[in-house]
Formats: C-alpha cells, sequence, structure tokens
C-alpha cells in the first residue's frame, strides 16, 4: 500500500496535508458533509455542495441498503452517477446503525442479525455482506465493519468487543480485494479504512490502534466516541491513540463535532470529521456565526435586516436577511431549511480552510486560542 496522505505543514500534532483518492485529492484538514440517503437533509442536491465548499460526501450504507438497495444503485451507475456528486464518497459500514437503530439484534461471530428500522424484516450484515453492499455502492472510500459499544461499557465486554472487530476487519480487507478483482465492479480501487475501538479504555484503544494498523490500510478512523462522554475524555482518547496510527495515512475522528470539537481534534492530530451537527441544527433555525451560535427564531431577528452571519460571505449571507430566514421559518417554508443549512456548511467548510491556512502559515495556535472560547457560545 502506497502512501494515501502527505503531510505539507505540520505544527505539533496539527498537520496540513493531501489525502489522495480515486476521485480526486482532499485537502485536509477537511469535513465530510453527511448526504445520509445520497442527499443533503434541507433539500440541498449534490449539485449545490460545490458552492458551499464540500470536498467529501458522506453516505450511509445501512439506510441505501435499506431503501433503495445497493443493487438498484449499482444499475444507475453507482453512487456518483444516481446522486450527482463527481467528488469523492466515503460510506459507513452500516455498524453504527445497526447498533444504534436496529431492534432485537443478535450479534455473533459471523456478524449482526437484525430487524429493519423501516418494517421490521430479518436482515443480517457482517464485514463480507458490508464490503458487498459498499462495493456495489461504489463509494471511493468503504469503512470496516466494526461493533459499536456504548459509553460506558464493562472492561471485559469491551476488550472481547475490540478483539471480533480486528478479526471483522481482516475479513473486510480480504472481501474487498477479492471484489475489487471482480468484473464490473463500480470502483476497483476502492479503498478501506479500518475503525479503532475500545470504549474510553486507553489500553485497550492502544492495543486496537496497533493491530489494525499492522493491517497497512488506506486510513484509520476513530469509532466510538462522542456518543455522550464528556469532550475531555474523547481528547484523552485520541492522544493516547494518535501516536499509533500510521502518520502517512490519513485519521479519521467519526461523527465530530461542534467547531471547537474541530479545533481540539485537530490540535491532536486529527484530519477528516463528519458529523450531522450543521445540517440538524440548521433545520432548526440555529445558526452557526464567527461570533457563537444564532437561535434566528428568536423575537429579536424579526425586523433584523442583517444577514445571518455579517462576517459570513456565503450566497445566503449575501442575499438574505434574518428577518427573512426566521418569516420563512415561522411560515413552514421549506426554503428556511434550505438556506441555513447551505450556510452552516459553507461555515464548516471555511472553518477547515482558516484551519489549512493557519497551519500553512503557522499560525494555528493563535487560530486555536482566538475561537475555541467563541464558536461554540450562544448568542
Amino acid at each position: 500500500m502506497s502512501m494515501t496522505l502527505q503531510t505539507i505543514a505540520p505544527q505539533g500534532a496539527a498537520r496540513r496535508g493531501v489525502f489522495e483518492t480515486p476521485h480526486g485529492a482532499v485537502q485536509t484538514p477537511a469535513f465530510m458533509n453527511v448526504a445520509t440517503c445520497g442527499a443533503i437533509k434541507g433539500a440541498v442536491s449534490a449539485y449545490d455542495l460545490r458552492e458551499v465548499k464540500c470536498q467529501v460526501q458522506l453516505c450511509n450504507t445501512y439506510h441505501l441498503h435499506i431503501r433503495p438497495g445497493e443493487d438498484l444503485v449499482y444499475e444507475m451507475g453507482g453512487l456518483h452517477h444516481f446522486t450527482g456528486w463527481d467528488g469523492p464518497i466515503l460510506t459507513d459500514s452500516g455498524g453504527f446503525q445497526v447498533f444504534s437503530l436496529a431492534k432485537l439484534r443478535k450479534i455473533r461471530e459471523e456478524g449482526v442479525e437484525f430487524a429493519s428500522h423501516v418494517d421490521g424484516r430479518r436482515l443480517f450484515i457482517g464485514p463480507e455482506e458490508s464490503m458487498r453492499i459498499q462495493s456495489r455502492l461504489g463509494s471511493t472510500i468503504a469503512m470496516a465493519f466494526d461493533e459499536c459499544v456504548e459509553n460506558p461499557a464493562e472492561y471485559a465486554y469491551a476488550k472481547a468487543s475490540c478483539a471480533r472487530t480486528v478479526r471483522w476487519l481482516h475479513r473486510c480487507r480480504a472481501e474487498l480485494e477479492r471484489l475489487n478483482r471482480e468484473p464490473g465492479v463500480r470502483n476497483p480501487r476502492q479503498m478501506l479504512f479500518g475503525i479503532n475501538q475500545g470504549c474510553t479504555f486507553e489500553d485497550l484503544r492502544v492495543e486496537n490502534a496497533k493491530a489494525i494498523a499492522e493491517l497497512d490500510l488506506d486510513g484509520y478512523a476513530v469509532g466510538g466516541l462522542a456518543v455522550g462522554e464528556p469532550a475531555e475524555e474523547m481528547y484523552r482518547v485520541i492522544e493516547a491513540v494518535e501516536p499509533f496510527l500510521p502518520a502517512d495515512r490519513p485519521r479519521y475522528l467519526m461523527g465530530v463535532g461542534t467547531p471547537c470539537n474541530i479545533l481540539e481534534a485537530v490540535y491532536r492530530g486529527v484530519d477528516l470529521f463528519d458529523c450531522v451537527m450543521p445540517t440538524r441544527n440548521a433545520r432548526h433555525g440555529h445558526i452557526f456565526t464567527w461570533q457563537g451560535r444564532r437561535n434566528l427564531l428568536n423575537q429579536k431577528y424579526e425586523r433584523d435586516a442583517a444577514p445571518l452571519d455579517e462576517e459570513c460571505d456565503c450566497p445566503v449571507c449575501r442575499r438574505h436577511s434574518r428577518a427573512y430566514i426566521r418569516h420563512l421559518f415561522k411560515s413552514g417554508e421549506m426554503l428556511a431549511m434550505r438556506l441555513c443549512v447551505l450556510h452552516n456548511l459553507y461555515f464548516y467548510n471555511t472553518l477547515m480552510e482558516k484551519i489549512r491556512d493557519s497551519l500553512e502559515k503557522g499560525t494555528f495556535l493563535e487560530l486555536h486560542k482566538k475561537f475555541t472560547d467563541i464558536l461554540d457560545r450562544r448568542i
């Protein structure tokens, strides 16, 4: 396996890099924008994403397997052709959804049997099934199938789960290598990321990181965090794991997070992020700005002619006022959600731009200090 991430400008553990993929280079650190079922929630299409500076689209293997099904996506040309997005696409393994959404699940060495959250039908996904689904979808990056253990967890169960996750990872790699050689495959260069697990137990995290690093994968994720534990616990785990993940591969912190979470994780060596927060908050009128978080539904914005953020140059801020978008929310207009989602995604991607620029200039620590106490505060 050749190097997939080139570090351009390190500053402490933080680093500015370029992640090479079969569907183009990703400038890192980067935020991957969550298109669960092939679209950003809030009436945003793949064609809108370039305008708000998106680099990577993340789609959900579990939900796409449930509907419309990976075979239909394959017949329609794969996720890139189906959605209209021509850049890198990451598909998760389905593991998190199986463990968080599915009812009556039964875990065994082969995989997980569970009930669909849509119609209750019995389904089974194991490492091989997850790889086959993701291969049919044709994504750029496939995530390994892992077990997501709730925090807090008993040490003995977490240890056994980590061992099972490593065994599953070996099976994922073998199956994806086989699938990439198959005729008619949508993406014969599909990449594989392994996932570090171990709850908040440092010894399990480090042991697991060493084990998965031996497989020489395209990238490595840190999973099972941002699920309710204090942020300080998450940062402690990242610091413990980072030295044991290969320096020439991207490090992906799954499901994170707030702007301050991102700043702190970049400081600790993370390259890639994803989170539903910017889009979910936007659909409820909560706006990220360079002064903090703004609740647009507050009455004080009823006659406010200013843009969502006076320091933002996104298409929404250039064209619309707080008063107008608040009116759209109060009137139940879908346009309100669309405009706020576009703004929040632009904000997150601009934050990543600022981080990359500061790393290149050697001023990341100043940026970190300036915004750490600002971006998550409520206005």
